[in-house]
């Protein structure tokens, strides 16, 4: 049956409605579907349906800086799975390949199947994941801001004039766009000779990845300007479909990918992210971000990170629920199963 969750413009003291029995974790294991379990990621579990196809079971796990918190988030599968199906959608309207087939269920979306390869050369560009994670940035936000603050990139390299005294949340000159490793222990910043060595691409291919990604976000921005949002950064990743055509797989413009600003707040000189920022940011401020930089920078062992509070859970699922209706103009409902 279908039960309603309130939301409001913010998720600072949006609501969920009491005594609401919501399984926050659906599809464990195969199930009565029978479908075969393939692996486990960071968010989601993956089922094979088919030769052909796969089937996404969106958890409520979140992780930030490569870590799994051990915390489950409420409505937080459910947030993802809908939110990418919407932008998906809109794919199509702007012509633009993608593996989306549809959502089945408020956290089960089927999906064209490619194979995952850590290595991509010699390997028949058909079917087939880059095994890269593609970014662009469109302020000056998030790790970015981290690099300029310890000079590990300049405001020149960005485009900015000599001289010029970068700030946060400042707009880049152009669109900056960055690739990193997807399949390692820990994200790594690539260049391009690099990228496309391992992702199996060439020099033009690389660019049309550039421009599918730009016309996606163009699109997400026209989007979601008149429900107060802008679109600050966010990342994606890619594959060869069965034809050998560049299509996008997986998720993107939801709150774990992208970073979103509310603009009047923005306006005012305050930053309100409506994005996996807003978790990240407690780990910084609470000394875990540094702590974890430090051992990795250190070659020491990391340390483990640690839950949330329940008032920060409570919290952080108010903000996916509120992020899916301010993305997608709709109110925020879950289907629950008796």
């Amino acid at each position: 049956m279908l039960r309603q969750v309130e939301g409001r413009q913010s998720f600072k003291g949006a609501f969920l409605q009491e005594g609401m029995a919501v399984s926050s974790e659906r599809g464990k294991g195969g199930g009565k579907s029978g479908l075969r379990f393939l692996r486990r990621g960071k968010v989601k579990e993956i089922y094979e349906v088919s030769d052909d196809v796969l089937e996404f079971r969106f958890t409520d796990d979140v992780s930030v800086f490569d870590k799994k918190i051990p915390n489950i988030i409420p409505y937080k599968g459910e947030s993802l799975a809908r939110t990418s199906a919407h932008w998906f959608k809109m794919c199509d309207r702007l012509g633009i390949r993608h593996h989306f087939i549809e959502l089945i269920d408020a956290n089960r979306m089927r999906v064209k199947r490619v194979e995952v390869e850590p290595e991509m050369k010699g390997r028949e560009k058909k079917k087939v994941l880059i095994p890269l994670e593609f970014i662009a940035r469109y302020f000056v936000a998030g790790t970015l801001w981290d690099r300029l603050r310890k000079g590990k990139v300049s405001p020149q390299e960005l485009g900015f004039s000599s001289g010029h005294m970068v700030t946060y949340g400042e707009k880049l000159p152009s669109p900056l766009f960055e690739m990193t490793t997807k399949l390692e222990h820990v994200d790594r910043l690539l260049n391009e000779k690099q990228a496309m060595e391992i992702g199996g691409m060439s020099h033009e291919q690389v660019s049309k990845l550039q421009e599918m990604t730009l016309k996606i976000d163009q699109g997400i921005s026209k989007s979601i300007e008149p429900r107060g949002l802008i679109h600050v950064d966010g990342k994606k990743e890619f594959a060869f479909d069965a034809e050998g055509e560049l299509m996008i797989v997986d998720t993107f413009g939801t709150g774990d990918e992208d970073r979103f600003w509310d603009r009047k707040e923005m306006e005012r000189g305050r930053f309100e992210d409506f994005s996996k920022e807003f978790v990240r940011q407690f780990y910084r401020k609470s000394g875990y971000f540094d702590q974890l930089i430090s051992a990795r920078e250190g070659g020491k062992e990391e340390p483990p990170i640690p839950a949330l509070p329940p008032t920060m859970v409570e919290e952080v699922s108010r903000m996916y629920t509120t992020i899916y209706e301010r993305l997608t103009g709709e109110p925020f409902r879950t289907i629950t199963s008796h």
